[in-house]
């Protein structure tokens, strides 16, 4: 019964490794997974595909125990998710400040359609079907590859498609929304 109301705080808050360890910990699995998954070729068109979240969660799994060992107090938590946290911000301010670290945690956008033709090869590249660069058509009001003056997969997943305007030449991307002045905000 004393062991229902009974708790060890020092396991549960402190840490049963040394800091510095779990800093490195959380740091190298975190730089060798934005690695892996940024030269992959698992682009999913349109959002997070259910391949892609299975990946994300067995690669959670399988890399919990390197970051933590035998670690589950709340502060050694804490440690690792401030790591990856500061991590992720330090690349974000990289890639806003420097265009390179941009261009490398994010790939290129590539072009998919060139005056209404596929390009079959950058296609079978960002590993697109024909099925699903016309349902993104289809779901941006764009019924015909003819209208199609040039579209893209960002590195983002999400198609954008520039039509052949009857008027001036192109509408730009419909996948977008227009961009914000700062005279709207105010």
């Amino acid at each position: 019964m004393d062991t229902l109301f009974q708790i060890d705080w020092q396991q549960f808050f402190l840490p049963q490794i040394s800091i510095i360890e779990l800093v490195l910990r959380g740091s190298l699995v975190y730089l060798m997974l934005l690695g892996i998954l940024r030269f992959l070729p698992s682009r999913q068109v349109g959002g997070l595909g259910i391949s892609d979240l299975l990946v994300i969660v067995l690669v959670a799994t399988a890399v919990q125990d390197a970051m933590a060992t035998k670690d589950s107090s709340i502060i050694g938590g804490l440690i690792l998710a401030t790591t990856i946290v500061c991590w992720s911000y330090l690349f974000t301010w990289l890639s806003h400040k420097f265009p390179a670290w941009q261009r490398f945690l994010s790939p290129p956008p590539l072009l998919l359609v060139k005056d209404g033709e596929i390009l079959q090869q950058n296609m079978q590249r960002g590993l697109i079907s024909k099925r699903e660069l016309m349902s993104q058509l289809r779901q941006q009001g764009v019924h015909s590859l003819n209208k199609v003056k040039k579209a893209y997969i960002e590195g983002d997943g999400r198609i954008s498609i520039f039509t052949r305007d009857s008027n001036n030449g192109d509408t730009p991307d419909r996948q977008f929304p227009a961009p914000v002045t700062p005279e709207e905000i105010n």
